[in-house]
Parts: structure tokens; C-alpha cells; sequence
């Protein structure tokens, strides 16, 4: 747009323009005090003259232009930092803060239309572009609300440098914390003046669980403590208030592990928990409060805490009925392993023999069948079954608790042996239910085969991420066994890793020798030979050093405790999973599977561990070949306790189980600080407002660039000369006639 006015020439320093207005000032001056009172007549005569003449003698100096120029107004640019963590989307008088945030963001580009307002959205990392029109659903953000991040990037960035920041939030940030000093606040911003909205100052009434926190890393079997931090805002009532924690398992309802009573001071309480967990891996804690009445934030009275439950060491339970050479091997190797608790029995009576004897003089003690699987029981990790004959030792009755353990989440090896699967009389009970293959309760005497058997590779146990350890050191190659066990078909799910080389079921397909499979939260290996032991005894052992032996049972044992590299394929979150928000998974393979043709199918399914609902399917597409990791996107799950479940083909599934939490950390405190953003505002030499005070911020006035510029003179310098010397002299003829000197 083209704009026209007057300007002093631009010769003339700005200085001297400035000492000719004094100068004609005081000239005037001396018109009207002086001059005008000594006059003895011509008054109004000598004024205009007078003026006349000090005017025209500025002009002559001034010497004024016409300035006709196109000119665009740049305006200040100032950045807009809009809070976009879950704590936005808490309530605030009958709206949510998020919705308060984008009307605070209106009204400032309302009231600075000059302005060049950039609005970016700051949460958990650098700030991004944020638009108000298009925020969408307010739980869609950040876990975090990092304040000083994102100044920390705008300070250093190299693009323009912003004339002010606008910081729009309920003041509870993470970042900077609440005891910050004020020189470090003000060392936010690097001299950029901050001013602060504060979207609410309404606390609601609500108790919650602000913090769980433990000391050290959570192990199986070894009580670990939880301290829990409540609190109560909003005129609560909060006296006492009890608090639980609770496992989810899939396999039942929450298991109740540790109860407390906290007593609220000042609104704030501590109650420290005892917990034990008893099974390795991701365990899912829910730690509640019970909430007084009136309590308006129900979503924040409990917290999904995940833990990483490590083992201190693997407590295996190894039971054979006699001390063959595979037995002493696998014995061996066991107390070999410094990450292996053994506790091992070797039957060499029944409890029906009589050694006429007293029993103090006795040193085989009684196998204690009955403490082992009832009361000690759930503090293993691994029961092993070692041709193990179960009716003369009184196992018998402990099958149905035995396969229990084994689908709420142990693990179970029965080894081959003349008293193992039908011999040792398993077929038709409960633990036969929870093995990978069939038992023939009819093969009577028939139950072993005797004959040497060098097992075959299956395409599974080839592709078996377990079986990788032992095939880098004998590839293919397996030692000449004793004998193996007629075994039936594999289960639904199960795999066949090894087959017997002439062999078959009933329906045909080569008996299985080596099978692995799922039992609900537990896993299960029936090993059907007694002659691993070969591995280390053979021409095949001292050619690779007997470490054949304990590669296999390595991989075997890791296996059933889902040790990640043995698993099929590794389940882990993207991105930490948000209540009625879609989330990814990504699953990694491991190099054997990676290699493995995806022509089986895949599936995934999500199931809720504290709710008896049906699995929800996941459809997915097979990965390119040799694609090492595969992204999944998971539609909106509600706030709880899940678990996944990969299936590769037809194999065990790899788990993983994870929490979705409506606010999480944002909704843990709820009520608002805007005290931490008058601080913030003026540390750095802003201003401090609340969303319903008069938003005309202060903003640096705006700059006039001019893109095309033309100067004319009003007039010659000689004619304003003139000019001026004309009414110095008509102003001197008319002082001299007035009587004036």
C-alpha cells in the first residue's frame, strides 16, 4: 500500500532539526513575553509578523519533503506456548483446562492483531506446531509438561528471535520443578520477556495417588517395599484413607498383595507396602485408594504400575526316581549354573518300603511329596521331571495342584526315562493335560522304545530361537541315543522340534521327541529320550567339547522362563499406552525367525487381565522377508491391565503384558499452580494473568518496512531561503515602526 507524508531532509542531522525547534521555540517566546509588552503600539501587527518570520527561517533550515513510499507494518513475533500434556484435560468450572487454553489463545490473537504470532504446543520434548482449531482430544498428548526444554530450544534456535513468549498452562509442570530459584528461572528465557496465563486457580475436590515409588529392582520371590503418596485437595475430607495393592493376572482375578492406612496431614499422606511377586517378567500392580465421598476425579484413585520383575536366580525343582547318567548330567549342570537355585531329589525308596530300621537311624530320608507340591510349590520357577515314577512316591494326588502351577504362569520339563510320561503313569491325569503331546494311557509295557535314535530336525526346531545355541555348536549333528518314549501327537499350539526317524502317531505324523507349548500363563517341554547326556559322552561331544549339553539345556530352560532371546518374537510399546487413545506395538524377531519364511500366518490378540472379557483380534500383514521388526497399530483400549499375545504359525505365543492409564502422571496431582507462573513471568520480566483477565499483553509495536521509497522537496532551498529572509525583514520594519529597537 502506498503511504504519503512529510519529513525533514535528510541532510540535515537529527541533532541540528532537533536544536532548530528549540531555538525556534525560544524565539517565540521571547515574541509573545517580550516583545509584545515593549511595543508602544502594532500589536498584532508585530505577532504575526514575528511568527511569520521564525517560522519560515525553521522551514529554511528544515527544508521539508514529500515522502511517498510503499510501507507494510511488520509486527513484533511473538510465540505462543501452549501447555499440551493430559493435565490439560482435567476438569475446570464445568469445562476441561484444554478448552480454556485454546479461548485464552483466541483472545490473545484477538487483542494483537500486529503481532505475529507463532503457537506451538510444549509437552514432553521440543515444541511442535500447535493449532487450537484442530487440538483434537485433549488425552491425545504428552506424558510430561517440560517447560524448560522448550524455551531452552526457542533460545537456541537459529531462526528469528521472538520478541516476547506467551506460556498458556495450569502451571503444573514437570519441568522446571517447584523449589527453582529465581535466577535460574529468569535464565529460562535468555533475556526474552515470558508472560504467564494461568488457564485455572479452582482446585477440584479430589484425593488421589500422586506417587509409587520403590527401592531397587523388583525380584520374584523377595518381598520388595512400595511407598505410596496421596493426596487430597478441593475440601476433602481426608482423615484416613485405605490403600491396596493388586496384581492383575490373566488367570483369575486380582490377587490382593499388600493392604495399608495412610493418616492426611495438610492434605498429603505416605503409607509404605510390602509386596511379593512370585512370577517373572512384566507384572501389572494396581495400587488404589478408596476415595471419600464427593471425590470428582475417580480416574486418579488408582495407578497401573508396571515392573520388570527380575529373577535372583532361577529356583529349579529337579525330581528323578534313580541316578542314571542323564540324570547326574542335568544334575550337574544345573549346580554348575551360578544363576540356578536347584533343589534336587533322588527317590531311592518309596514310602511303602520297609527298611527295618528306626527312623533316626535312617539316612534316605522320606521324599516330602506333600510340602514340596503344596506350601514350597509356588516358589519355584521350574519343575523338572526326570523319569520320575509318580504313584509309588505319592505324587499322585499333587497332579491337579501341579497343573494348576503350570497354567497360572511355572514352568514344567518331563524327561524321558523307563518310569516317564505313560511308564511313570501320567497318562489320563491332570499333568498330562498341561504337556505339548498326548499320552497313550493303552501302550501299557509298550511305553518305551529301546532301540538307539538320533533325532531329526523338525523346520520348527530349526527356525527355534531356543535351539540356536545348540545348533551354533553341533549344527544339525545329534549323538546315537538310548531309546525314547512313545509319545502321541502335539497339542493345538505346540511345537515339534525334534521327531523320532521312523516312527509315527496314530495319525501318521513322526512321533515327537523334543515339543515345547503354551499351558494358559505357564509353558511346558516334554523330552522324550533320557540320553542328552550323549551331548557330552560321545565322539560328537569331544569333537565340540561336551558345551552341546549345556547349550540345549540352556536354551531350554530359558525358553520356559520367555528368557527374550529364546522368545519367537519381542513384544514392546511404541509409546506408553493412553486410555481411549490408539497405540502401536512393535514386534522384533530374532535372527532365526527373521530367516524363517512368513508364509505361516501371524495373529495378535489383547486381552483384559482384570476383566473376563473375549480377546480382541489384531489383523496383521506378514513382514517383508528377513525383516527384523513389525509395527502394529492397536485400536483405543479402555483405562486397565493387558496382556498381548503374538502366535507365529502355529507355535507358543510370546506374551506382554502393559497398562493403559487415562492421565497417568499428569492426573496423579490435579490441582492447578499458577503461583509457579507469576514466578516464571516475573523472573524474566513479564506479566502474570489469568484466563479471564484482560489479555492485551504488552507486546513490542510493530516495525514499517518500506519497499519502494520517493522524496520530493516542497520547495527549492533558495525559495525557502527567500522566503525566510522576506519576513525577517517585514518583521523588522514593523518592530522598528512599533518603537521597537
Amino acid at each position: 500500500m502506498m503511504h504519503t507524508h512529510l519529513a525533514i531532509n535528510s541532510d540535515l542531522p537529527l541533532w541540528a532539526a532537533i536544536l532548530a525547534c528549540a531555538l525556534t521555540l525560544t524565539s517565540l517566546g521571547v515574541l509573545f513575553v517580550v516583545e509584545l509588552r515593549r511595543r508602544d503600539r502594532g500589536g498584532l501587527l508585530i505577532m504575526l509578523t514575528g511568527v511569520a518570520a521564525v517560522v519560515t527561517l525553521l522551514l529554511a533550515v528544515l527544508r521539508p519533503v514529500r515522502v511517498v513510499a510503499r510501507e507494510s507494518v511488520v509486527g513484533a513475533k511473538v510465540l505462543v506456548l501452549a501447555d499440551v500434556s493430559r493435565s490439560m484435560a482435567l476438569p475446570s468450572e464445568g469445562t476441561s483446562r484444554a478448552a480454556v487454553r485454546d479461548k485464552v489463545i483466541a483472545d490473545i490473537a484477538r487483542h494483537a492483531k500486529d503481532a505475529r504470532l507463532l503457537v506451538l504446543g510444549f509437552g514432553d520434548g521440543l515444541p511442535v506446531p500447535f493449532d487450537p482449531a484442530k487440538s483434537g482430544v485433549p488425552l491425545a498428548a504428552a506424558a510430561r509438561s517440560d517447560l524448560t526444554t522448550a524455551l531452552h530450544a526457542i533460545a537456541t534456535s537459529p531462526e528469528e528471535r521472538p520478541s516476547a513468549i506467551v506460556v498458556v498452562s495450569d502451571g503444573r509442570l514437570d519441568d522446571p520443578p517447584e523449589d527453582t530459584s529465581k535466577e535460574s528461572l529468569a535464565a529460562l528465557a535468555r533475556d526474552l520477556p515470558v508472560h504467564a496465563i494461568a488457564t485455572t486457580t479452582s482446585t477440584p475436590a479430589d484425593a488421589s495417588v500422586r506417587r509409587v515409588s520403590t527401592a531397587g529392582a523388583a525380584v520374584a520371590h523377595v518381598p520388595f517395599p512400595l511407598t505410596v503418596e496421596i493426596g487430597c485437595a478441593g475440601g476433602l475430607s481426608c482423615d484416613e484413607l485405605t490403600v491396596t495393592a493388586r496384581e492383575l493376572r490373566e488367570d483369575g482375578p486380582p490377587a490382593l498383595l499388600a493392604t495399608g492406612l495412610t493418616h492426611l496431614k495438610d492434605g498429603r499422606g505416605k503409607v509404605d507396602l510390602a509386596v511379593t511377586l512370585e512370577r517373572a517378567g512384566a507384572c501389572i500392580l494396581e495400587i488404589a485408594v478408596a476415595p471419600p465421598p464427593g471425590d470428582t476425579i475417580p480416574d486418579n484413585d488408582r495407578r497401573l504400575v508396571t515392573f520388570n520383575v527380575a529373577r535372583e536366580r532361577v529356583r529349579v525343582l529337579h525330581v528323578a526316581g534313580r541316578p542314571t547318567n542323564d540324570v547326574r548330567a542335568l544334575r550337574e549342570w544345573l549346580k554348575s549354573d551360578a544363576s540356578v537355585d536347584v533343589v534336587a531329589f533322588f527317590i531311592l525308596r518309596t514310602q511303602s518300603d520297609d527298611p527295618n530300621a528306626r527312623q533316626d537311624d535312617l539316612a534316605l530320608i522320606p521324599f516330602p511329596v506333600d510340602e514340596l507340591f503344596t506350601e514350597h510349590l509356588p516358589s519355584f520357577d521350574a519343575v523338572v521331571l526326570q523319569d520320575f515314577d509318580a504313584q509309588p512316591y505319592g505324587l499322585e494326588r499333587h497332579l491337579p495342584n501341579l497343573a494348576s502351577y503350570v497354567r497360572a504362569g511355572g514352568g514344567l520339563i518331563m524327561v524321558g526315562g523307563q518310569n516317564s510320561f505313560v511308564a511313570g503313569g501320567y497318562a489320563d491325569t491332570p499333568l498330562a493335560d498341561v504337556l505339548p503331546i498326548t499320552l497313550d494311557g493303552s501302550l501299557g509295557a509298550t511305553a518305551a522304545d529301546v532301540a538307539n535314535v538320533v533325532p531329526v530336525w523338525t523346520d520348527d526346531g530349526r527356525a527355534a530361537p531356543l535351539l540356536a545355541p545348540l545348533r551354533d555348536v553341533v549344527g544339525e549333528e545329534l549323538p546315537p541315543m538310548p531309546g525314547a518314549n512313545i509319545l502321541g501327537d502335539a497339542h493345538p499350539g505346540a511345537l515339534v522340534l525334534w521327531a523320532h526317524p521312523t516312527r509315527t502317531t496314530r495319525s501318521g505324523s513322526p512321533m515327537p521327541i523334543l515339543a515345547i507349548g503354551d499351558q494358559g500363563d505357564g509353558r511346558s517341554i516334554a523330552l522324550g529320550i533320557d540320553g542328552l547326556w550323549q551331548l557330552e559322552f560321545s565322539e560328537l561331544g569331544a569333537r565340540t567339547s561336551g558345551r552341546g549339553y549345556g547349550a540345549l539345556w540352556d536354551g531350554l530352560l530359558g525358553w520356559l522362563m520367555r528368557d527374550p532371546r529364546f522368545e519367537s518374537g519381542q513384544i514392546e510399546l511404541v509409546s506408553p499406552c493412553v486410555a481411549g487413545i490408539p497405540t502401536k506395538l512393535r514386534v522384533r524377531f530374532p535372527r532365526s525367525s527373521a530367516q524363517k519364511s512368513f508364509d505361516a500366518p501371524l495373529s495378535l490378540e489383547i486381552r483384559r487381565l482384570d476383566k473376563r472379557e473375549a480377546p480382541e483380534e489384531i489383523p496383521l500383514k506378514a513382514p517383508a522377508e528377513g525383516a527384523s521388526s513389525l509395527e502394529i497399530n492397536v485400536p483405543a483400549l479402555a483405562s486397565g491391565g493387558y496382556t498381548a499375545r503374538l502366535r507365529l504359525g502355529q507355535g507358543p505365543v510370546t506374551r506382554r503384558d502393559f497398562a493403559c492409564e487415562t492421565g497417568g502422571d499428569e492426573w496423579a496431582d490435579s490441582r492447578p499452580d499458577p503461583d509457579r507462573l507469576s514466578a516464571i513471568a516475573s523472573a524474566t520480566g513479564g506479566t502474570f494473568r489469568h484466563a479471564g483477565d484482560d489479555l492485551a499483553l504488552p507486546f513490542p509495536k510493530a516495525a514499517i518496512i518500506s519497499a519502494e521509497r520517493h522524496v520530493t522537496p516542497l520547495a527549492p532551498p533558495w525559495i525557502w531561503t527567500l522566503a525566510a529572509a522576506c519576513a525577517l525583514g517585514v518583521h523588522w520594519f514593523v518592530r522598528r515602526r512599533s518603537g521597537l529597537s
